[in-house]
């Protein structure tokens, strides 16, 4: 009887280590999926990390070409945005010439952003068309025939464009050759030379609703 009970005794007993192998199999195997897990995290969490820096160091360095250039990157054009055209009725003055009688015929349209500001303009238009053409008496042939100053026109004519709405533009100040052939003149004619103004505190910009003053005719004879 005692020898019947011995192998079952044995069974018994070994039972219990087979049990306890298949518990540690199961940790092993969870922690195993835990250290897999965590590697994938973190391997993760590194590109995103370093994905974070490459986008830093990109911005910083449009940051500095913004700088080395003196400006930000200019915006994208709007193409939906289309300006507003004014077209003017065509301008026919006599000029400025000493020599002979000369006279311009001059056809201007004006680029304007606004449509509203197109409204007032036209409200205004008489005064408007006043300005502009005290302007084109005191210009001469010479000066309308040459590029540079046809630019100057058209600036002065934005300027004066907006004037009856109570805008005032500041005129460019003179260019540093032309304040020398001034006081190269003075000399020659032995006049005493005129005292340095002091340099006023720069104004805001004032923006101008005008944008572009576009010559649609320009005859000169």
């Amino acid at each position: 009887m005692s020898a019947a009970a011995a192998p079952g005794a044995e069974v018994a007993a070994a039972a219990p280590p087979a049990k306890g192998k298949k518990k540690l199999i199961i940790i092993i195997a969870a922690v195993l999926l835990l250290a897999i897990a965590g590697g994938g995290g973190a391997v993760f969490y590194m590109k995103k990390k370093a994905a974070e820096a490459a986008a830093a160091a990109e911005a910083e360095g449009d940051g500095e070409d913004a700088g080395a250039h003196g400006k930000k990157k200019d915006a994208k054009h709007d193409a939906a945005h289309v300006p507003t055209f004014l077209p003017l009725e065509p301008f026919v003055v006599n000029l400025a010439d000493k020599e002979t009688d000369r006279y311009a015929q001059i056809g201007i349209t004006l680029e304007i952003a606004d449509a509203k500001v197109a409204d007032q303009l036209k409200a205004y238009m008489p005064a408007i068309r006043n300005g502009i053409l005290m302007v084109l008496a005191h210009k001469s042939s010479a000066e309308l025939l040459e590029r540079k100053g046809k630019e100057s026109l058209a600036a002065e004519i934005m300027r004066e464009t907006v004037r009856p709405l109570g805008i005032e533009i500041d005129a460019p100040e003179p260019e540093p050759e032309a304040a020398a052939a001034d006081d190269a003149a003075a000399d020659d004619a032995d006049a005493p030379k005129p005292k340095k103004k002091k340099k006023k505190a720069a104004k805001p910009a004032v923006e101008n609703p005008v944008k572009h003053v576009h010559f649609s005719n320009f005859i000169i004879q």
